[in-house]
């Protein structure tokens, strides 16, 4: 299933306009709100309840085949008990702080070039040869999306995200559905107050049309959906205090 990209949005203003023109096209929705994660989306592929395949989101339909690396991570299930014949998922790989900062630290002392953010250090880690070095990092996943899956039907996303969550899959820390726009943007006002506290980096939320007949009807342009949207959240502005200067 292509792994798609979606439409950005910078205003509450603009998240009313999106539901506006949803509005227009005759669907009466329900909204999923989820926190859109700061990581590298991958896509799990398994077979008979095995993980078979595991790839990056590339151009978003050819990525890397990065199994290997992918079966190191703890929370990644490797063999689901009573799965379908096939299932593929959606995630998104991250690094938590805790494993950011012991890398980072590491680095300084080995003199090397520590990694800017966590968002790099991740998909830096995932994309190692040598899948030993991988599993040393500490990364971790939230699966958001079940791209498709064999001997199985739903009628919305949210039933979706219970069902991966009942297969053992560590999906989105916080989602919820609400029946107007107004509501869906106090969550997302929520979640940004909430940025601060998390063990993960976010760099906003993502508004999603529940209902999968209501998605098809919407449809989508080139470039994206026209059932979702995600919100960007301002970069983080903190206080430095420069202890030193060397001059050379």
């Amino acid at each position: 299933v292509k792994m798609e990209s979606l439409q950005d949005a910078f205003s509450l203003d603009e998240l009313r306009e999106f539901d506006q023109r949803v509005r227009e096209a005759g669907v009466t929705p329900e909204y999923v709100v989820e926190i859109k994660i700061d990581g590298l989306s991958v896509s799990l592929e398994y077979r008979n309840g095995r993980l078979t395949r595991g790839s990056t989101r590339g151009d978003g339909l050819v990525g890397e085949d990065v199994t290997e690396n992918l079966a190191t991570i703890k929370s990644i299930p490797k063999e689901i008990p009573n799965a379908p014949d096939f299932l593929e998922v959606r995630g998104e790989v991250y690094m938590p702080h805790a494993a950011f900062f012991a890398l980072k630290e590491q680095q300084e002392l080995e003199d090397k070039t520590p990694f800017k953010n966590p968002r790099n250090a991740a998909a830096g880690s995932l994309r190692q040869k040598d899948a030993k070095i991988t599993a040393a990092r500490g990364l971790s996943i939230f699966v958001f999306n079940l791209q498709q899956v064999e001997g199985k039907t739903f009628t919305t996303h949210s039933e979706t995200l219970d069902y991966i969550k009942a297969l053992g899959f560590p999906v989105s820390p916080r989602y919820s559905v609400f029946e107007n726009i107004e509501d869906a943007i106090k969550e997302i006002q929520a979640i940004g107050e909430a940025r601060g506290t998390l063990e993960f980096d976010i760099d906003g939320a993502v508004i999603k049309v529940d209902d999968f007949t209501e998605r098809e009807q919407l449809g989508a342009t080139a470039k994206f959906p026209r059932w979702a949207v995600a919100y960007k959240f301002a970069a983080e502005e903190n206080t430095a205090t420069l202890l030193d200067v060397t001059w050379e």
